[in-house]
């Protein structure tokens, strides 16, 4: 036996009946030993014997079912995505286009001609035109799949919708040509709108898949796609994939840095919170390490290629995302597992009801079923029994209830993108929040002055440090200038200026030489720090950076600078502790900042220094753990963990990656916004219950009584609007009286595989 394993990317999945099909047609293939599909993902792991079947015929089976494999290249798998968002637009229009005519037909049928039956054929052969046009025109796509699941002995949602649609075609031909009683154009409408109702569902489902393939997408355009080469016959403009191991590039300030590598000349700050989510720049210079995607903000650089390809941060995140997805827990949801035995059995209750009138009154002549075999009632009861089957309400009941908590959610500022985070939330127990522009504002400040000597205020501090840096680009000089101008501090340009990489400014200020910079380089330049160390170490212990203020040569005060927390930050912690949800930091910054800041909000638990596949394998630890884990975070390092966590929140003015990542999105900054989210997850959650059992309800009752043959499948299309209006009436029961308006709902981005 030879073990090998192949992954396919999927185009064309809609729900997890789709994922469930894929997986019982490998099942059932010989030589196939374990299958592995993310619906998530769009992706398949197939673990096969490749002496008896070859990965040809491995793909065979995913185009028989009807999907489409994708180039494994994501770039191109995402233009293939978006062409087939816009064959699935076209699709959609043309279906909708069809239900409007033919709601019209009906509509004047009932209001305007007064009955059921119609008397004219040419409205007859109308109807029949728009149901033959929707079924095989931009519904076939839909007919293949059923067909090719059957070949499979694959009972889906796909072959319960045909079987509909086929019956009341069936329903409506019977009408034509045998039994004038029957409602023709209504039995063809039946056959219209099933189909449209499925082009809808799946376009839906394509477009936020389509909208979630963009987090890798955008990851990878952070990178440049040309460096600058350095040679010994100078500099050329290279494609940056042409780059190798050991080649030499040049970053210019305000430039992204193409590549990971090692400085070998020139100084700079570099922007590095794409890796670390920190918002103080790095001071480098030769020997340092650099990593692609992030950006060279003072200096100009010299850099050696260390890492390229799939080594590369870049595409170790994106790895990382990918590999999340297909392993992040799902959830299995109460319609689906419903469904799985409720299509099989509405086929077989449909069959059973047409036997039944054909032979228990053949059989028990004169009994209460009347005499000889009932072909039209027969007929009326298979027909209303797959109308009544359907299951429209059912399949309306959890995107409803999204829509009713998207537009709770919206007003109070939270995005709910993942019909899966809806029924998560309820569940969570651990919340891990990243720190900088999660717990924190995300931007160096100045968070407090110490001045020395008994003349010397904080504003004459201030006035100094800010003079001294009136040049510089640091962003901590940045920090110092915003400062003096929110305290309405005056400040002039310094008479000369030289900045020291990596330490500090020095400036000559009306005659006197002042310093600001780290406290051990003044020591270095003669200047007395040592009556500050308890000062020195107080800043240091609440998390902040210290940068000492010299003037003539004498110590004049410090500025401990840092990240600000925001001010809803320590309320939202208590929030979380009152619902039963344990916080946890989870931070690349060091220990000693960490602690400050958790102490700060009152987080007792927190882990430093981690990186961003370490802040993935806590959230895999706590989840093998038995755990429900939420991530909060707005960085890039924290893409992989929004992925991973059964629930990832991501702060609105964070990274497109990190948004992209995420199942909810706090609009703007504030941090509350985590726990509005965890109630209004569990309200939803409860409406969804509720309307699961109405539909379920309405569908077994209405199929029971289909089978008597006594319902009109008029009124079986009745039964079902009846059936969607109580599920809309309980979603929305109390938000209209409320004022919280419907079109609020559209924040709401994802009804995802339950409208199937």
């Amino acid at each position: 036996m030879a073990d090998s394993r192949d992954q396919f990317a999927v185009g064309g999945m809609s729900c997890s009946f789709c994922a469930e099909s894929i997986r019982k047609a490998y099942d059932r293939t010989d030589g196939v030993e374990d299958a592995d599909v993310s619906l998530a993902h769009e992706e398949v792991r197939v673990r096969y014997d490749d002496d008896r079947v070859s990965e040809i015929e491995l793909k065979d089976t995913l185009r028989d079912l009807g999907y489409t494999i994708r180039d494994p290249d994501k770039r191109e798998r995402f233009r293939e995505q978006q062409a087939e968002l816009e064959a699935g637009k076209r699709r959609l229009a043309l279906a909708g286009g069809a239900s409007a005519v033919t709601a019209g037909l009906m509509l004047w049928m009932i209001v305007v001609v007064g009955r059921f039956e119609s008397d004219s054929l040419a409205m007859d052969l109308v109807a029949l035109g728009l149901a033959l046009g929707t079924m095989f025109g931009p519904g076939r796509y839909i007919l293949e799949k059923a067909i090719n699941s059957l070949r499979r002995g694959i009972f889906n949602q796909h072959v319960l919708l045909e079987a509909g649609a086929f019956g009341g075609l069936l329903g409506g031909l019977l009408g034509l040509t045998v039994f004038p009683a029957f409602p023709t154009v209504h039995f063809f409408a039946v056959s219209v709108f099933v189909t449209t109702y499925h082009v809808l569902s799946g376009y839906t489902s394509l477009l936020v898949r389509t909208r979630a393939s963009r987090a890798v997408q955008d990851l990878l355009e952070l990178r440049p796609d040309t460096a600058r080469r350095v040679t010994d016959d100078g500099v050329e403009e290279v494609p940056v994939a042409d780059l190798e191991e050991g080649d030499r590039v040049r970053i210019k300030p305000g430039e992204s840095v193409p590549v990971d590598g090692a400085v070998r000349e020139g100084e700079s700050t570099v922007d590095e919170s794409v890796a670390t989510g920190e918002s103080v720049p790095e001071e480098k210079t030769p020997g340092d390490e650099v990593i692609g995607g992030s950006v060279n903000e003072t200096g100009t650089l010299l850099v050696e290629v260390t890492a390229t390809g799939d080594d590369a941060f870049l595409n170790r995140v994106a790895r990382e995302i990918e590999a999340a997805r297909a392993t992040k827990p799902g959830i299995v949801r109460l319609a689906d597992r419903v469904l799985r035995y409720f299509v099989p059995g509405v086929l077989l209750i449909a069959a059973l009801s047409f036997l039944f009138w054909l032979v228990v009154p053949a059989v028990w002549s004169g009994g209460p079923f009347g005499t000889g075999p009932n072909v039209q009632r027969g007929a009326f009861a298979a027909l209303a029994v797959l109308v009544l089957g359907y299951p429209c309400a059912l399949g309306m009941a959890t995107p409803l209830a999204l829509v009713r908590g998207g537009g709770a959610a919206a007003r109070r500022g939270v995005l709910l993108r993942s019909a899966d985070a809806f029924q998560l939330l309820p569940d969570i127990d651990r919340v891990l929040l990243d720190k900088t522009g999660t717990i924190t504002a995300g931007e160096p400040t100045v968070a407090e002055i110490a001045s020395f000597g008994d003349d010397r205020t904080d504003t004459d501090v201030l006035a100094t440090a800010a003079t001294a840096e009136a040049f510089s680009e640091h962003p901590l000089a940045d920090a110092v200038l915003e400062c003096a101008g929110e305290r309405d501090v005056a400040y002039d340009d310094p008479d000369a200026f030289d900045s020291v990489t990596g330490t500090g400014v020095r400036a000559t200020i009306d005659g006197d030489e002042a310093l600001v910079g780290k406290p051990d380089w003044l020591a270095s330049a003669g200047v007395d720090v040592s009556s500050a160390a308890g000062d020195l170490e107080r800043l240091r212990d609440r998390g902040l950076t210290v940068s000492g203020v010299a003037r003539d040569g004498d110590l004049i005060g410090l500025l401990g600078i840092g990240d600000e927390i925001k001010d809803d930050a320590a309320a939202t912690v208590r929030r979380l502790r009152d619902a039963g949800i344990a916080p946890v930091m989870i931070t690349g910054d060091d220990e000693r900042t960490a602690r400050a800041v958790a102490d700060a909000v009152g987080i007792d638990r927190v882990l430093a220094d981690v990186l961003p596949d370490e802040k993935r394998d806590e959230i895999r630890r706590l989840q093998a753990a038995g755990h429900r884990v939420a991530m909060v975070g707005d960085g890039i390092n924290d893409a992989p963990a929004l992925t991973q966590a059964d629930v990832g929140i991501a702060i609105g003015a964070g990274t497109d990656v990190a948004i992209e990542s995420a199942d909810v999105v706090l609009v703007g900054e504030r941090l509350g916004g985590v726990v509005d989210a965890y109630e209004i997850g569990r309200e939803s959650y409860r409406k969804t219950r509720q309307n699961l059992l109405t539909a379920f309800a309405f569908n077994g009752i209405g199929v029971a009584a289909a089978t008597t043959g006594l319902v009109h499948p008029v009124f079986a299309m009745i039964a079902m609007v009846l059936s969607v209006s109580a599920v809309l009436a309980n979603s929305f029961a109390g938000q209209l009286l409320s004022g919280d308006g419907v079109n609020a709902s559209f924040a709401v981005r994802d009804d995802s595989r339950a409208a199937d």
